[in-house]
């Protein structure tokens, strides 16, 4: 019997499919959101979990013996908000871009924005930029 394919891993489902599931502006909120990232890593994007769109990969091993996958950085879509996944204790670390972001929510490793409106553009990058750089120091 075959393995089952763990839930976080690339798959080749279109990009467009996710990306045409936000409509009006939340739909011009994501196609920047894309181009964000891409700009930031240089890499494609590419479906994970059937609704995140990852940018990059990296593989990860914990002292507790813990492995997989995940892409450098991501960012998945929704009906209600935007998430966007960074390193783990993001706003503990960063608290002064977190400070100058603008409207936001956020936990341990995913920032919730409702929407674009009010959010610093600069602030996002770097916050980008900064989790790219820890993820790369710590798994590549």
């Amino acid at each position: 019997m075959a393995s089952k394919q763990p839930a976080m891993s690339p798959s080749d489902l279109p990009v467009a499919e996710v990306l045409d599931r936000a409509t009006g502006a939340r739909r011009a909120e994501v196609d920047e959101l894309l181009e964000l990232h891409r700009e930031v890593t240089g890499e494609p994007p590419v479906i994970w979990a059937g609704r995140i769109l990852g940018f990059g990969e990296y593989e990860y091993r914990y002292e507790s013996g813990h492995s997989g996958r995940a892409p450098l950085l991501a960012f998945a879509p929704g009906p209600s908000k935007h998430t966007i996944y960074l390193a783990n204790d993001f706003s503990e670390r960063w608290p002064d871009l977190m400070e100058a972001l603008g409207p936001h929510r956020a936990s341990k490793a995913c920032l919730y924005l409702t929407r674009l409106t009010g959010v610093d553009r600069g602030v996002l990058r770097a916050l980008l930029e900064r989790s790219l750089e820890d993820t790369r120091q710590s798994f590549l």
